[in-house]
């Protein structure tokens, strides 16, 4: 049942990519590769405080949902569960917007340090799950505003 529910998830987000279009906006990111392309809205965390409170005390997070970290420049990134209720995917990006790594199914309030690695500018996460069942792996290609334009994979204006 649960992996029928993570198909479903995942041929709805795909859904939602194809309708919503391919616009390039600060609420959302789109990430595409051998496997497809697919979308999420987003909510930034790009402070200090923000970047520190992520997703913690949340019981739920939609579907086609997640939350981008967005540093001011690159780094090395780790990340852990403290306070936070519900599984998530993590997924690192590089300046470019290349996935360098990708940490599937992350265990709720664990404080077990997730390293992420090195050259780290962003880090989407979403629905634990939710990754592996679209096929996000590394080498895929996230788009967002925030990256430099002139040296992004995918670019927003294509």
């Amino acid at each position: 049942m649960i992996a029928g529910l993570r198909l479903l998830a995942a041929a709805l987000v795909l859904l939602w990519a194809g309708i919503a279009g391919a616009a390039c906006a600060p609420g959302s990111v789109e990430l595409r590769g051998d496997w497809g392309q697919a979308r999420f809205s987003v909510e930034i965390a790009d402070t200090e405080e923000t970047r520190a409170r992520g997703l913690m005390h949340r019981s739920s997070l939609p579907r086609s949902a997640g939350m981008l970290f967005i540093y001011e420049r690159p780094t090395t990134a780790s990340f852990w569960m403290r306070n936070t209720l519900i599984p998530l995917d993590m997924i690192f990006v590089d300046p470019t917007g290349r996935v360098s790594h990708v940490h599937h199914d992350a265990i709720p309030l664990d404080e077990t340090p997730i390293p992420g690695g090195d050259n780290v500018l962003m880090v989407l996460e979403i629905n634990g799950g939710l990754a592996r069942a679209l096929g996000i792996d590394v080498g895929s290609a996230l788009r967002h505003p925030r990256l430099a334009q002139d040296s992004a994979l995918w670019p927003c204006d294509e």
